[in-house]
């Protein structure tokens, strides 16, 4: 390790209120200055640069998937093979660079050139299929462009990505400078009305803040739709440690894709929300914790603080963007604040709960990128305008981003309470005869063609279907598609993602796959069908955070809703 890669090490250190917390920015610093590569030697040096336990600094480089802990190519090809991609045909583009290199997945070239690996969600689920090249992501792939894309990193040519991506606002709220040229600057922003809720905040009493926040009904965007303003009352009164207020960026649900739109294209709109919040909470101190694959947007995100600080914006907080490596659960928000301590991102036992007992010990508040994006307009155009958008309990603008079998994934923000059909139009309609759609995110209750025809998306009208709106990450199958084999590619993602603190999610997820694979292979029986339903019966609510609930909910719902295309596996062996 050289004396500047050391000396960027320390400097990293001194943004964090604890100087383990920096480990995951070294860790990324010492393998990008070896090559991609991270050998126990560097993790070491990295421990004791950091005053922490070689175990501890190992215990995470050997957790999180971006870390290499064995050499790779000079190009790392990463095929994202979830459920989008599945339904884009990812797993043809993965069979035709297998056969191009002459390697299978996982392995890297003879001339040490390629390394290609298939991997779970890149969260590019509208613009899959998607392969992801050392950091650039390529999206929209077809055979043809992944053969023009190897010719030219073969010739030492990394090409420009394509970005186009199909999108629609009719609130004009979370997407309103989608499109608009150079809207990541400041001065653009400031133009069209940028900050002026800062300005208005900042001229409010914190409570006063924080009410308007509770009249407005703003429901959590993550997936649970906890009350926002409820959240923030939590915290405690007169508390002489210090608050932290996180955003939580780590867009990691297959079918998810929305939080990202906020934060390459409108930077200034969450760190606009970011600050305003922190000063309703009283919060000194802001971590935009974003999952590490969006370096770019990490970037984008830096340089939008930058500005922010310059223009005077931010003088009563300071915010880090801190990046993942690489971890479903860290989706959840104690296994969060675990990863940002510093260590393995298991999830703790609640109670206590991050309002009293948090990040490093404090009152911590942790809220969605697209739940704090909202809350500059609530400010500004007051909590009775919010809630003239959406319906009766569930108020404001949602991002809803439609995959899968439509003739225009995209993201699409339209007002809460709008019906399925309604977005499914705006997305081009279903290609093909309509079987199935997931309307939440990969962890809810998929619905049949003939339970969505008058299905208003918000939070209540989801689960009076028997699903949830979750993130509103859309998914659509036709007829094409095989149910069993959806499950078994579903439960692949968890069991890979489970990060084994939980025996029902570490075991339970294990089981179901291989039970899964058995009944494909036409060795199952019918008991196998009725083990799964049991095992997912069994498991839900018995894990620290919902991963087990996130993969027995929807796959009892595959099974129960679609049980004889399951049968039939058995009945034709």
């Amino acid at each position: 390790m050289t004396k500047e890669i050391e000396r960027k090490i320390l400097e990293l250190s001194q943004h964090y209120p604890e100087r383990a917390s920096a480990i995951m920015p070294a860790l990324d610093l010492a393998q990008r200055a070896n090559e991609n590569y991270l050998p126990p030697a560097e993790v070491k040096q990295v421990a004791n640069l950091l005053k922490i336990t070689e175990s501890q600094a190992y215990g995470v480089a050997t957790y999180y998937t971006l870390y290499h802990t064995k050499p790779v190519g000079k190009y790392h090809l990463q095929v994202d093979t979830n459920i989008p991609g599945f339904l884009a045909g990812a797993n043809e583009i993965l069979a035709h660079l297998e056969e191009r290199l002459d390697v299978n997945a996982g392995e890297t070239t003879k001339d040490g050139m390629f390394t290609l690996t298939a991997v779970e969600d890149l969260g590019s689920c509208g613009t899959c299929p998607v392969v992801q090249v050392n950091d650039i992501y390529y999206e929209n792939m077809t055979i043809a462009k992944v053969d023009a894309l190897i010719d030219a990193l073969t010739q030492g040519v990394m090409p420009e990505p394509d970005r186009t991506m199909n999108f629609y606002s009719e609130c004009q709220i979370l997407l309103k400078n989608r499109g608009k040229p150079n809207a990541r600057e400041i001065a653009v922003y400031k133009d069209g009305g940028g900050y002026r809720g800062l300005a208005k905040a900042l001229a409010m009493e914190p409570k006063q803040i924080v009410t308007e926040v509770k009249e407005s009904l703003l429901r959590g965007r993550g997936g649970a739709g906890f009350p926002t303003g409820v959240k923030w009352g939590f915290l405690p009164k007169n508390d002489p440690r210090p608050i932290y207020l996180i955003c939580n960026a780590d867009e990691g649900e297959p079918g998810t894709f929305k939080d990202r739109q906020i934060m390459e294209y409108d930077p200034h709109l969450l760190i606009e929300g970011i600050a305003i919040a922190a000063h309703a909470i009283g919060a000194k101190k802001a971590f935009i914790y974003i999952r590490g694959e969006f370096r770019w947007i990490a970037d984008i995100l830096e340089h939008a603080i930058q500005q922010a600080k310059a223009d005077d914006q931010l003088q009563h907080v300071d915010i880090v963007v801190h990046r993942g490596a690489g971890s479903y659960v860290c989706g959840d928000e104690t296994a969060l604040m675990e990863s940002l301590e510093g260590k393995r991102g298991n999830p703790r036992v609640k109670p206590p709960f991050p309002a009293n007992i948090g990040l490093y010990g404090c009152p911590t508040i942790i809220n969605n990128v697209e739940t704090l994006a909202c809350i500059p307009s609530i400010v500004e155009q007051g909590a009775a305008a919010f809630k003239q958008i959406g319906t009766l309990g569930n108020s404001g603008p949602k991002l809803y981003g439609v995959s899968g079998h439509v003739k225009k994934p995209g993201m699409y923000e339209f007002p809460l309470g709008t019906l399925l059909t309604t977005i499914l139009d705006a997305a081009g309609g279903v290609e093909g005869t309509l079987k199935g759609v997931i309307v939440g995110g990969l962890s809810v209750p998929i619905l049949k063609a003939d339970e969505i025809n008058d299905l208003k998306m918000d939070y209540d009208g989801c689960l009076k279907a028997g699903t949830m709106l979750g993130s509103g990450g859309i998914m659509v199958m036709n007829a094409t598609v095989s149910i069993p084999q959806l499950a078994l590619r579903t439960i692949q993602f968890y069991a890979h993602e489970s990060c084994g603190q939980c025996t029902p999610c570490r075991e339970g997820s294990q089981t179901i796959a291989a039970l899964l694979q058995k009944l494909l292979k036409g060795r199952g029986a019918v008991q196998d069908i009725d083990l799964i339903l049991d095992l997912c019966r069994r498991i839900i609510g018995l894990t620290l955070c919902p991963t087990g609930d996130a993969f027995s909910m929807p796959i009892r719902a595959m099974i129960t809703k679609f049980r004889d295309e399951f049968e039939a596996l058995v009945k034709t062996r």
